[in-house]
């Protein structure tokens, strides 16, 4: 008889952990014993279930890099234990906190998946139970032996994501995520359809799992703007300690050619600032050189961002930098995928 996976849920917060107190109308976090009692098909499931939870849940507005290192230690403490995780978490930070998680976790060579939902579990018409229940499903699915997802993913409305490939496209909808520029891993209908190509290949040697927790956080977003002036870019460059910038640059990586733009980022990275140049569009890449706009930049050696979200380009630099990649590797090593994260 084979063993029963164990699957490890992680509740850090969010709206799929809350429920109705109907006399009050309020909404409140639940513990995991509600949660058995809210959903009762999670009996159905072939696996053991455990629940930890955040001593205090959270918004996920209130996600940080401190509790990014909280869920990656929970991880590791039950590595061993454990078959898969389900981190459950608030929708709005999904994203980079999925994305966050892929970095600091490497040789990673189990499922974490990342879920929530738009409206509370013990709502009648909540997304909470079908994305919670396909997650366990998917965290327990295992082909000889062996967990069939390795990765960080996030799965919200009937398909999983590559975690560090999507973005937060809509706060009404349950299908609150896209994944622009990468393909679903698993699709769930009737059954659960499995794109095994494009899963993350994992080397043949079993690699132990190092945990990487210390993120750091100088990093910034630019977006431009049609008529962004002197003063604000000049400001942002030159915020005290900032080690990276997120230059979010039009179309496929292109920027204003005044000669006040170029003169600044030419002295930023002059100081040792490194400049990722990554798209404003959600889906698509940046190729810089294609056109005169995007051939300067790439002149003063920004760093290419290619076809990487926002989020994970955010969460990558905060990698990076937190483990101490030496500054003349930077570059290089950001334009390598290391997660699935880019082309």
């Amino acid at each position: 008889m084979k063993k029963k996976t164990n699957i490890l849920l992680i509740y850090t917060g969010g709206t799929i952990g809350m429920v109705k107190d109907y006399k009050t109308g309020a909404l409140r976090a639940f513990n995991f014993e509600e949660l058995i009692k809210n959903i009762p098909e999670l009996d159905q499931l072939d696996c053991s279930l455990k629940g930890v939870s955040f001593k205090e849940p959270i918004d996920s507005s209130n996600m940080n890099p401190k509790y990014w290192a909280l869920i990656a230690s929970i991880i590791e403490d039950n590595y061993e234990d454990n078959d898969g995780f389900v981190v459950l978490h608030g929708s709005d930070t999904m994203s980079y906190s999925a994305s966050a998680l892929s970095f600091m976790l490497e040789h990673l060579a189990k499922p974490v998946i990342f879920t929530g939902s738009q409206l509370p579990i013990g709502d009648l018409r909540t997304d909470a139970k079908e994305n919670l229940i396909t997650s366990i499903e998917i965290a327990a699915l295992q082909e000889k032996g062996k967990p069939v997802v390795q990765e960080v993913g996030l799965y919200f409305e009937y398909k999983l994501y590559r975690g560090n490939r999507t973005t937060k496209i809509n706060a009404e909808h349950f299908e609150a995520f896209a994944s622009l520029n990468h393909p679903p891993l698993v699709e769930s209908g009737v059954h659960l359809k499995v794109h095994s190509n494009y899963l993350v290949k994992k080397p043949m040697k079993n690699k132990s799992l190092i945990v990487h927790k210390s993120m750091d956080d100088r990093v910034a977003i630019l977006k431009l703007f049609p008529g962004i002036n002197k003063e604000v870019v000049h400001a942002v460059l030159n915020i005290p300690g900032l080690k990276a910038l997120i230059l979010e640059t039009y179309g496929a990586g292109n920027a204003p050619m005044d000669e006040w733009f170029l003169n600044e980022l030419k002295l930023a990275i002059k100081k040792g600032l490194h400049i990722i140049n990554v798209t404003q569009c959600s889906g698509g890449s940046v190729f810089m050189g294609h056109y005169e706009t995007s051939e300067k930049l790439r002149e003063m050696q920004l760093v290419n961002g290619k076809d990487i979200t926002t989020e994970a380009a955010v969460a990558k630099a905060m990698y990076l930098l937190g483990t101490g990649v030496p500054d003349k590797l930077f570059k290089t090593i950001f334009e390598t995928s290391l997660r699935g994260e880019m082309v």
